[in-house]
């Protein structure tokens, strides 16, 4: 959506024009000095919130030294900017014409009082010019006092040197290049081996740069142009500069929502990855990568930290937060619902969800507290991943499922597709893997106990490690009972990932969901009983000896006593924690304030339309009524939105997705929609509707798959993920010498640096 200027008799908007436009602020008596010299009556009743959020002014209204011009990408006003300069008169050349942004008529008493404001300030004007005429040295004096000084020409060439500096780290983010070169035992004895930055460094130089080629001149041969500690210092900068851009976008928005992924392992240490979600001023949904937060096991100390990074050190305001949602694997989500559950009570509006880009089933079966689970859960990932390291492998299950399913070639045609994806994310992936397992079985001994040279050492003996893993009793009797116990949540999970109406009657099915899974716990010994033959008869089938875990079977070989059986300890072990901890994550997932939010879905109008316009959102929306800006006139707008898709025109579809109602061009026209919409949509529960806004997750995960462990860095991470946000080297540079100092730092000894590294 274009910005319009707010000024009256101007017509300008930012998609015809390079011109800068800049909201009201929201200093109340500085806002009220940009209102009066507007000059427009309908604006004096309005708060500085909501003229700051839906007004703008373009620069044709501010004189030149109210502007700076920071950077080609970047505009800004002054701390103490006022809007002087009006056209207040054409519109009087043409008396009939309406214009909606109407001119206040001035009494005589206001005439007469800003003339006399302009008569004294022009007559300070006239006295300072005098004053530095008579008196050239006050000038300088006072330039001195308040203004930016000329720099020197060492100062030049120091910010010129530092920005070479910036751009290299920068190329080196973008390009995905570590910092460090070759391990020192890896290069021959007398070869000089700098690391990445000091190679490009003095390639740069070779080129002919002139400012390095200064400095270079400067220096002993043996020296490092930039030391560890100051790159280190630099990167920081380079990725707060970078957050920055897209945290700006985020607060201008108002409301985000805060998603983690799971845990990374960044050179040795743990990380979170954070995402945000917010709506653009062009009404799209877009979830962004700003950073990794170390991880700590303290769940206490990690919900502080977390508050803390994002709220003081990223500067976001969490009253704005209306969703969270968090990816991890089963050992840290305990920690993470601590997490969840801290922010909850300090912001009640940060509604705890589910995310879109996890299926409901994968991520129920992650947050089991069962070690069986996990350890089957991880063996699953190992065993994916096996067989997409190449194409040939894929093509040796291939064969397998054709033998197998000659009598039913469909099923195996479709088993065979989904083997060439990601399948372990999907709701039906424990169905697949019990449907596939004894493809994959053969499949993994066959390579194992291949006689020919077709695959190497390296690959036989992961096939027999992941082989003897998968024929473990232990691991058969878990994917059967997860398979069961989710089959009752697999329609409703599909649901929630589904088109939004879709999603809006999922939350009226939970109820049914988990009466189901109650009604299991209750008989919890007759559906074990069937889950565990089910085992046992796979077992059978795949030539695999029933047994009890190891661990436990040495517990009790002193307990002459015993009487515990297979069955019974599987499901005190098993199923009955399973089913408990299922029906425990629903209830605390989908909790009243998220059935509520989902509820308002039906503002949708193709809901309405599925429901016969026949709708109450007024009473779902009362959590999001301090969000609204005419919380008074929802009612009536409320009505007015039905009754404008109940007789629409024959020809015209009701839009389905949230995505198409912000796009709709009168949407404006309906403030407290428009403001719940955009609410409803950074939901982390709601799917992005266009892929391209949600690159912030694609390109975490191609990073994390394309670089090793120990080369990654949370610094160089950001820049490679956020390649094509806008960077300003000045700002960069200026805030370098602020924060560190105001010479370059003296090019430090190569061994000493190293040993210091």
């Amino acid at each position: 959506m274009p910005n319009f200027c707010a000024a009256p008799n101007c017509t300008r908007k930012s998609t015809q024009s390079d011109l800068a436009f800049f909201r009201f602020p929201r200093d109340p008596a500085r806002c009220q000095k940009w209102v009066e010299n507007c000059r427009r009556a309908d604006l004096e009743d309005k708060t500085p919130d909501q003229l700051n959020k839906h007004y703008r002014l373009c620069a044709k209204h501010f004189e030149t030294s109210m502007i700076c011009r920071t950077s080609p990408y970047r505009t800004v006003l002054r701390d103490n900017a006022i809007p002087t300069i009006f056209d207040l008169t054409s519109h009087l050349n043409n008396p009939h014409s309406r214009h909606r942004k109407r001119i206040k008529e001035l009494s005589e008493d206001e005439i007469r009082t800003l003339k006399q404001k302009k008569i004294e300030e022009t007559c300070e004007q006239e006295q300072e010019t005098n004053n530095t005429a008579q008196n050239p040295s006050a000038e300088a004096g006072s330039q001195q006092d308040g203004s930016v000084l000329p720099l020197t020409l060492e100062e030049k060439e120091n910010k010129e040197y530092l920005k070479s500096l910036f751009e290299i780290l920068i190329l080196m983010g973008k390009q995905n290049i570590p910092l460090d070169g070759h391990e020192a035992d890896e290069v021959p004895e007398g070869l000089f081996a700098p690391d990445n930055f000091q190679a490009l460094l003095e390639c740069r130089i070779n080129s002919g740069e002139e400012v390095l080629r200064k400095r270079f001149e400067t220096t002993a041969v043996n020296t490092l142009f930039c030391s560890k500690a100051q790159q280190r210092q630099m990167l920081e900068i380079c990725e707060s500069c970078i957050r920055e851009e897209t945290l700006r976008e985020v607060r201008d928005s108002h409301f985000f929502s805060i998603i983690t992924d799971d845990v990374v392992d960044i050179a040795g240490e743990e990380h979170l990855p954070v995402l945000v979600r917010f709506v653009d001023e062009a009404h799209n949904l877009r979830e962004e990568f700003v950073g990794f937060l170390p991880y700590e096991a303290d769940a206490e100390i990690l919900a502080v930290k977390f508050h803390t990074t994002i709220t003081e050190k990223w500067g976001l305001n969490m009253e704005y937060c209306r969703g969270q949602a968090y990816i991890v694997s089963s050992g840290f989500s305990s920690k993470m619902k601590v997490v969840a559950s801290r922010l909850l009570e300090k912001y009640p509006q940060a509604v705890y969800t589910l995310c879109s880009s996890c299926a409901l089933n994968a991520w129920l079966a992650k947050s089991v507290p069962v070690i069986g689970v996990s350890v089957a859960l991880g063996t699953i990932e190992e065993v994916c991943s096996f067989f997409h390291r190449s194409p040939q492998l894929l093509l040796e299950l291939d064969n397998v499922i054709s033998v197998l399913f000659q009598n039913s070639e469909e099923r195996g045609k479709e088993l065979k597709e989904i083997c060439h994806s990601q399948w372990t994310g999907r709701h039906d992936a424990f169905e697949v893997l019990v449907d596939l397992l004894q493809a994959l079985v053969l499949c993994l001994d066959g390579i194992n106990s291949d006689t020919s040279i077709r695959w190497n050492n390296c690959i036989a003996g992961r096939a027999f490690v992941l082989c003897s893993a998968v024929t473990d009793f232990d691991f058969i009797v878990t994917i059967v009972v997860l398979k069961n116990v989710l089959s009752f949540t697999r329609a409703f999970g599909k649901n929630l990932q589904g088109q939004t109406s879709d999603v809006f009657f999922a939350a009226s099915s939970l109820t049914a969901v988990l009466h189901s899974l109650n009604e299991v716990m209750e008989n919890i010994e007759v559906y074990h009983e069937f889950w565990f033959e089910e085992a046992t008869n796979l077992a059978t089938k795949l030539d695999i000896q029933m047994k009890l875990p190891g661990k436990f079977r040495r517990a009790q070989q002193g307990n002459l006593e015993s009487q515990l059986t297979s069955e019974s300890y599987y499901k005190d072990t098993l199923s009955v924690p399973t089913v408990e901890h299922i029906i425990q994550e629903l209830k605390d997932i989908f909790s009243e304030q998220h059935l509520k939010a989902l509820k308002c879905l039906s503002l949708v109008p193709s809901v309405m339309g599925q429901l016969k316009f026949n709708t109450s959102e007024e009473h779902h929306a009362d959590m999001y009524r301090s969000d609204l800006p005419n919380p008074d006139t929802l009612s009536a707008e409320l009505h007015c939105w039905r009754i404008k898709w109940k007789h629409r025109g024959k020809d015209i579809e009701l839009p389905s997705t949230i995505y198409e109602a912000l796009h709709l061009p009168d949407i404006k026209f309906f403030p407290n929609v428009y403001a719940l919409l955009k609410v409803l949509c950074i939901l982390p529960v709601m799917k992005v509707e266009n892929e391209r806004y949600e690159n912030g997750r694609k390109r975490l995960k191609a990073y994390l798959r394309n670089t090793l462990t120990d080369q990654r860095s949370s610094n160089l991470a950001l820049l490679n993920i956020n390649f094509d946000i806008k960077h300003d080297l000045d700002l960069m540079v200026d805030t370098y010498i602020k924060l560190y100092t105001n010479k370059p730092e003296l090019p430090t000894n190569n061994s000493e640096t190293i040993e210091n590294a």
